[in-house]
Parts: C-alpha cells; sequence; structure tokens
C-alpha cells in the first residue's frame, strides 16, 4: 500500500490545513485529488493508503457529498476526525475592487456560512460552485471568476488578494474531517469515541425510526448526528447516516448494534474512533446501568439464572 494519503485539493483547501495538523501526515506523501469521490476512489483502488475529506460542518449539518459516497460502494472505514475552525476570505486578483466583482466562487458547503456577508456587501454578485475552495481560488487565478470565498492562507499560494478577511455568518464555526481508510480491526477504546454507522429499515412503517433509536436509547447512549440520506430507490426510500458516543468494543454499543443488525435489512459499520472534542476525562457519564460492568454483571446473573444457581 504507498505511504500516501488523499485529500480534497488542489493544494491550499481547508482539508489540506486539517490534514497537516495529523502527526502521521509528516510521514506520508499527501496527494490532491479533485474531489471527495476520487479521493476515496483513490482507497478503494489502492492508490493511496487513505483519504482525508470533509463530512460534517456545524452550519449545515452533514455534507451529502462524503456521506453518499460512504454509504455506497465498497465498504470503507473511518479512523480518525480533526476539527478545524473556519473563516474565510475573499480572495481576488490584485487590483480588483470590491465594485468589480461580478462573480464569486467557492465549494457549496461555504455559501451557508457566508450567505449573509455576501447579501450585505456584493448583493448582485452571481453565486458559482467549485469543487473546493482552493479550486475556486485557482479559477479566479485565471480570470474565470472575480472572488473567491477561501482560506486566507490560499492567496499566496494562487496569486491572489485577501481583499476581506475573518468572513463568516456564524460565530465558531467549525467543520470536520474524517480519514477514511479499507475496513480494519478498529483502534483500541479511549474512553471517548465515537461510532458511526448506516442503518436501512427493512419497511417503512409507523414508528420505524423510533425502533431503530431506542436500540441506542435504552442503553444510554447519545446521538451526535442523525441525517436522513435518499438510497436511490424512489422517492420516500431513506437510510440512516449516524454517528453515536462510545466504542463498538463497549458492551452497551455491541448490544446495541447487534440489536440494530437484527431489525434493520443492512447496517455499514463506518468505524469507532477517537473524538475530536474531547479527552477521556472530559466524556460524560455513563447512565446508570449501561456501564460494561453492569452488562456482565447482568449477563452473569442470566447466566446463573440458566444454571439453576440464582
Amino acid at each position: 500500500m504507498p505511504a500516501s494519503y488523499a485529500y480534497l485539493g488542489p493544494e491550499g483547501t481547508f482539508t489540506e490545513v486539517a490534514l497537516r495538523t495529523l502527526p502521521e501526515a509528516a510521514t506520508r506523501e499527501l496527494i490532491p485529488y479533485v474531489s471527495v469521490q476520487s479521493a476515496l476512489d483513490a482507497v478503494r483502488a489502492g492508490d493511496a493508503e487513505a483519504a482525508f475529506v470533509p463530512i460534517e460542518n456545524s452550519v449545515e449539518g452533514g455534507i451529502t457529498t462524503t456521506l453518499d459516497e460512504l454509504v455506497a460502494g465498497e465498504p470503507l472505514m473511518i479512523y480518525r476526525e480533526v476539527l478545524l475552525s473556519i473563516t474565510f476570505a475573499l480572495l481576488v486578483r490584485p487590483g480588483t475592487a470590491l465594485a468589480d466583482i461580478k462573480t464569486v466562487s467557492a465549494h457549496p458547503a461555504a455559501q451557508p456560512q457566508v450567505r449573509n456577508w455576501l447579501r450585505a456587501h456584493l448583493p448582485e454578485a452571481t453565486w458559482e460552485s467549485a469543487a473546493s475552495n482552493a479550486d475556486a481560488a485557482r479559477l479566479v487565478q485565471e480570470g474565470r471568476y472575480d472572488a473567491a470565498f477561501a482560506g486566507e492562507f490560499a492567496a499566496a499560494r494562487y496569486g491572489l488578494k485577501a481583499l476581506e478577511t475573518g468572513i463568516h455568518d456564524a460565530e465558531n464555526a467549525q467543520t470536520r474531517f474524517v480519514l477514511v481508510g479499507r475496513p480494519a480491526r478498529p483502534a483500541a477504546p479511549t474512553g471517548a469515541d465515537k461510532t458511526s454507522v448506516v442503518l436501512w429499515q427493512r419497511d417503512d412503517h409507523p414508528g420505524g425510526l423510533r425502533d431503530l433509536l431506542g436500540e441506542f436509547a435504552s442503553r444510554g447512549i447519545n446521538l451526535m448526528l442523525l441525517q436522513s440520506r435518499p438510497t436511490g430507490a424512489g422517492i420516500g426510500n431513506y437510510c440512516f447516516c449516524i454517528d453515536a458516543e462510545g466504542h463498538i468494543a463497549d458492551r452497551r454499543m455491541a448490544e446495541a448494534l447487534m440489536g440494530l443488525r437484527r431489525i434493520c435489512l443492512q447496517v455499514r459499520f463506518l468505524g469507532s474512533y477517537p473524538r475530536a472534542d474531547i479527552t477521556a476525562g472530559e466524556a460524560r457519564p455513563t447512565t446508570p446501568g449501561t456501564s460494561d460492568e453492569e452488562f456482565m454483571a447482568a449477563a452473569d446473573w442470566v447466566a446463573r439464572c440458566q444454571d439453576g444457581r440464582f
């Protein structure tokens, strides 16, 4: 397997900045790809060890391109996550004034994060989507568009000027990125972990989603992300992408996944991995009756009942 990480490029994306915060990135060749799909496909094809892609932002929620790629195709698994605070700069070619800007470009996920600023300062400008914010900067450099919303750090890479900086509609906006590889044994639990799965219902019936969520709730497992995605099988057919607190090695999580496997048409395990927002010492206490020790004590009691030793 090549000692390389694929990432959403080109150079100068927020994805690259977030990737370089991983210590292991210093020992890998970092290869930019034009899209999330092509980066993940590089892993599936064996051309890269792992891919680093955005999966969620605090303004709009899950990034559907990434979720859909993880839902479909050959299975992949999440190994790490990184949170990055996001603010944008308005990048232009030198000599461009605000009044000269008729077209602006960025990744679609950036638009909800700068929409109010754009309405207030460039109400007549036309929005054009790009494969990434850095790609938008490249297109401005080539003269395709007048301005791009991207990281200020991308200005020097593309010979542009930051006309405005610190642009964001929501304070403390963050984007979550994940390191994705081929399926393997998850890393050992840290005490502050997250498990990601995709669930498909057997059929559409009243209370169906409640039944799925009940497998988590009855075991005291908190959900961190719940997003429905169309399956492509027709209107009203959805699967559910879920992030839940805990690790597959935890008894309560393992039992929840077993319960889901029994009642769902399909369950795709996307990994158990360390959370980026807290450490083990900051993790919330488990709900009474849901610790590993209590699960094992309950299992031991059942075994004694079966043996007539109660």
